[in-house]
């Protein structure tokens, strides 16, 4: 929930909000702001034209992450051609630290750059973590690859599952993909990165970075204000995908005209 200047709308309750899911009002079950614990998970391109932006990032780490609460956890991903944990998550926030330092030294993960197979790679790992508290992915890569044969919609199940919203801070001037051409053949099994597309439909956002080092304080201090709302999902078949909408009643919108919310635009029914 973010105003016109990208500020963090903060004190609404839930008696704030109207939720439908396919279509339908639905009670609050639960309603959270920023008591709840946070489990971070930072998604790092470590590909050679990502080292400055690292070590500029790197050397805000401290200021960002006192943002953080005592009972919230981070954890280090690198990825490149493929992904793996480098500091698990912890409230040791020195080692997360460390671990950001050690991103540039990394040259073990191929060369490439696969934001779709590394963002499911993160998401699984949240879905092998007990859930404790809100969930956030906050990648950080310069946007460009093409997925083989991972589409969008299957990162996003991933995530659903995870329960997990992804984030990004995207390096350089960003573009989101162009449609294709009518008439064009485009290979189904080759598509381009769209880290914007995945974060809106997640629950989250994404930017384009200015200086490196205040877009990483200023996305923690976002992901860690977020409001979290819970309601008894209705008897559904298995597999089956429900929408999800998040408003404001019409109270709370006359008093923040121009805020607008983030939310996760659905889940599928468990199996």
């Amino acid at each position: 929930m973010v105003d016109h200047n990208g500020r963090v709308v903060s004190g609404l309750t839930a008696s704030d909000f109207r939720i439908y899911d396919n279509g339908q009002p639905r009670k609050i079950a639960h309603f959270g702001a920023d008591a709840e614990p946070l489990d971070l998970l930072l998604l790092l391109d470590v590909s050679g034209s990502m080292h400055k932006n690292l070590e500029q990032m790197a050397a805000t780490a401290r200021a960002a992450l006192k943002q953080l609460y005592p009972s919230d956890r981070v954890g280090v991903m690198l990825f490149a051609r493929r992904a793996e944990i480098r500091e698990p998550l912890t409230r040791d926030f020195r080692a997360v630290e460390e671990g950001m330092r050690e991103a540039i030294r990394t040259e073990a993960l191929g060369s490439g750059t696969a934001i779709n197979s590394s963002i499911v790679s993160a998401a699984e790992y949240f879905e092998k973590e007990p859930v404790r508290g809100r969930r956030a992915v906050l990648i950080v890569t310069d946007n460009l690859s093409l997925n083989y044969r991972l589409p969008d919609e299957e990162v996003i199940r991933h995530l659903y599952s995870g329960d997990a919203v992804l984030n990004g801070i995207l390096i350089g001037r960003q573009k989101r993909p162009d449609p294709p051409k009518p008439g064009r053949y485009v290979n189904p099994d080759f598509t381009p990165s769209d880290v914007f597309k995945l974060a809106e439909q997640s629950g989250g956002e994404a930017v384009e970075a200015g200086k490196i080092g205040e877009s990483f304080q200023h996305m923690i201090e976002r992901i860690r204000a977020r409001y979290s709302i819970q309601y008894e999902a209705p008897p559904s078949e298995p597999g089956a995908f429900h929408q999800i909408q998040v408003q404001l009643t019409p109270e709370a919108r006359a008093r923040h005209r121009v805020a607008g919310v983030h939310a996760r635009a659905g889940y599928y029914a468990v199996r």
